[in-house]
């Protein structure tokens, strides 16, 4: 079960209520941080961007490959461990806007964590040490330390104790 908070609107859609629910002005800064670092081939700027402009909580030796896009409404709901590899055009939301109501939720990326390639990570997801995201994974739920997942939907492939034996 993904760990989100529902705020529900009256009217049209919850996404005409946007900057009723985030600044105009965080959005526009942290859409031009975003894109900055979605080009640059530096991974120590990438990081030191995030963590200083979009208020993340990053570990050391993490690595964001070209393209990924994180959330830009609120990025600071998003932390990830240390050494972590996120792939190539990978997307990473803590929010999501629906008819009726917007969902807030914290993603938690482990230490150690392999991310593959156009993944996308939905809203209140945590992702435990050690896991392998296969890539062109949606992530829809959380993901438990040192398992190997993959597809859409995602499955198990390997728990822990079946890659250990690997």
């Amino acid at each position: 079960m993904r760990r989100t908070e529902r705020y529900f609107v009256e009217g049209p859609n919850s996404l005409w209520h946007v900057y009723k629910t985030v600044p105009f002005w965080k959005v526009v800064k942290n859409f031009i941080i975003i894109q900055f670092a979605r080009y640059t081939p530096f991974l120590a700027v990438k990081n030191w961007l995030y963590r200083t402009f979009l208020r993340m909580e990053i570990g050391e030796q993490t690595s964001f490959a070209l393209m990924v896009m994180l959330d830009v409404m609120y990025p600071e709901k998003i932390s990830v461990g240390k050494n972590t590899v996120i792939g190539y055009n990978t997307t990473i939301l803590a929010h999501e806007y629906l008819i009726k109501e917007y969902r807030l939720g914290e993603v938690r990326i482990g230490n150690e964590v392999m991310i593959g390639a156009n993944t996308t990570i939905l809203p209140g997801i945590e992702i435990g040490d050690g896991a392998i995201v296969s890539a062109g994974t949606l992530v829809h739920k959380d993901v438990p330390a040192g398992t190997f997942v993959g597809g859409n939907p995602m499955r198990i492939i390997y728990t822990k104790e079946e890659m250990d034996k690997r």
